[in-house]
């Protein structure tokens, strides 16, 4: 991805990316997920770019394709030790990044809208788990695609606490609550930031490329941030909860976890790979309390597997409190684990749902008449893998670790799932960032994001083939753009000819030493 370009510096790939930035949400003022309900904007749209080429997803795309690859560059720049980039120039990234993207309409879905209306129909005494948005009517049900308009809400009642106190606040105000659900997201982004790097040290990886791979990733800046999904929640619960375990605080963490899993219910995965670390605190107090005074005999017992019997029924009975609680909090019962199956429509793309298309075609050319049942034999046939999948995971942990053996059990469970979004990846990414990956496999995960953060038109439809076409272009308007600055930057009359990074991030001690010896070496003697 352009690394035959000069190497650029910090401050260089910061202002790319914000760049790309800045065109995404300008682009996506126009052409991104707009309500409806605002005629104005529609009609200012309709005036300035007209209704049949449209330039704002062509500015999308070339602000998209401007961020992958300063992130990628980013990714780069870190595998130089020399450059000695520290944690706050990230977050100092990660912010210049973010900030164009909160002041803009939702891009890339519409899901933000349905939030806004269940959160609307929990207050008005609706059931969001037998009814859809169509039952409330009003503009925030006008909001929400057809294809969702009768689907009960698929999530638990963390969500709907949190999408609860936002309706009881804005009420049917769709602009300011876009921005409440956004500010919901973005502290979960934030939650990941602080508790990522933390958990990469317990784990004995790269605290900063734990943020480069799963906070400054651009599935995170254009779903989490710009998307605002209530996954940004679910990964920082999730990964707060596992900091805190392997810490040793082991009844709170496993209550973040299991209110990560009623915000999205895949992360109910991560108490099982808990017990493990559970167990292996208590064995490392066992083993201290045992040094200071000879061990009773149900100390002595208390090993091996039993010590992990007795982690996993600490695990569930913590877990199973919070979820009494938490739902007997929300007040909408137990009706959340009765819509689990909501995302699995028959529009939805998946592994699955691909191979079934392609079956019922052969199975309609030969004339088989059960091409109809082909779909929900594939979505049970991908669910048994993903089982499985978990279970071999869960079987290696000793040697894959608890966390990596999680994060592979997740993507396991996307890959495999009856439903596949590019941001559904961030459960595996987020996890894995903080483990120690081979250079191979880390380039890989991230060459996947940089593709899937361009799949998705900004207004979370289904592309047309003219649509395409204009992401086709922004993308090559872009790589044109980098190729000829690539170019001038080779030029002796260019300014910025010979340019280097600089060996250490400024501000840094290192940093400070470097400059000092170039000043005592070039003082006259």
């Amino acid at each position: 991805m352009l690394t035959a370009a000069p190497r650029l510096s910090l401050v260089q790939i910061r202002a790319l990316g914000t760049i790309g930035a800045l065109a995404v949400a300008a682009g996506g003022s126009f052409a991104g997920s707009l309500p409806v309900g605002g005629p104005q904007l529609v009609a200012l749209r309709t005036r300035l770019i007209g209704d049949h080429v449209d330039p704002a997803v062509v500015c999308v795309y070339l602000g998209l394709t401007l961020l992958v690859v300063a992130w990628w560059r980013l990714g780069r720049l870190l595998t130089n030790p020399e450059t000695g980039v520290t944690r706050h120039a990230l977050l100092v990234t990660l912010v210049s990044w973010s900030a164009p993207l909160v002041l803009c309409p939702p891009l890339f879905s519409r899901d933000v809208y349905s939030y806004l209306a269940q959160g609307e129909m929990v207050r008005a005494g609706i059931d969001i788990y037998s009814h859809g948005p169509a039952t409330l009517g009003g503009p925030l049900a006008a909001e929400v695609p057809a294809i969702w308009q009768d689907t009960p809400a698929p999530y638990g009642p963390v969500f709907v606490l949190y999408a609860t106190a936002i309706a009881h606040v804005v009420g049917t105000n769709t602009v300011l609550g876009v921005f409440a659900m956004r500010a919901v997201a973005l502290l979960g982004v934030a939650g990941l930031a602080v508790c990522l790097p933390w958990l990469a040290r317990r784990c004995g990886a790269s605290p900063t490329k734990a943020l480069w791979l799963g906070v400054l990733n651009p599935l995170v800046l254009t779903h989490l941030v710009a998307g605002a999904h209530n996954d940004a929640v679910m990964l920082a619960l999730l990964v707060a909860g596992l900091a805190l375990v392997t810490a040793g605080r082991r009844v709170v963490g496993v209550t973040l976890i299991a209110m990560a899993a009623l915000v999205k219910v895949p992360a109910v995965v991560g108490l099982l790979f808990v017990v493990p670390l559970w167990a292996a605190h208590a064995a490392t107090r066992a083993t201290a309390h045992s040094a200071a005074r000879e061990a009773s005999p149900s100390a002595a017992r208390a090993t091996g597997r039993w010590r992990e019997v007795q982690a996993g029924l600490s695990t569930a009975a913590v877990a199973a409190g919070a979820t009494v609680v938490l739902t007997a909090a929300a007040g909408t019962g137990f009706g959340w684990v009765h819509a689990l199956g909501t995302p699995a429509s028959p529009s939805n793309w998946s592994i699955t749902s691909a191979l079934a298309r392609i079956t019922a075609r052969f199975l309609d050319l030969v004339g088989v008449g059960v091409a109809a049942d082909v779909l929900e034999l594939w979505r049970w046939v991908g669910l048994c893998l993903a089982v499985v999948a978990a279970v071999a995971c869960w079987w290696q942990r000793e040697r894959l670790g608890p966390v990596r053996a999680l994060g592979l059990a997740l993507g396991a469970i996307v890959l495999l799932g009856p439903a596949l979004r590019p941001w559904y990846l961030l459960w595996a990414v987020v996890l894995l960032a903080v483990t120690s990956l081979s250079p191979r496999l880390l380039w890989a995960i991230a060459a996947s994001c940089g593709v899937l953060a361009m799949v998705v038109l900004p207004n979370g439809f289904a592309p047309e083939y003219s649509d395409i076409g204009h992401a086709v272009l922004g993308v090559a308007m872009a790589i044109g753009a980098l190729l000829i600055a690539s170019a001038l930057a080779d030029r002796e009359d260019w300014p910025l000819h010979g340019t280097e990074p600089l060996p250490q991030a400024a501000g840094t001690a290192a940093y400070r030493t470097s400059q000092a010896v170039q000043a005592y070496q070039a003082y006259p003697r």
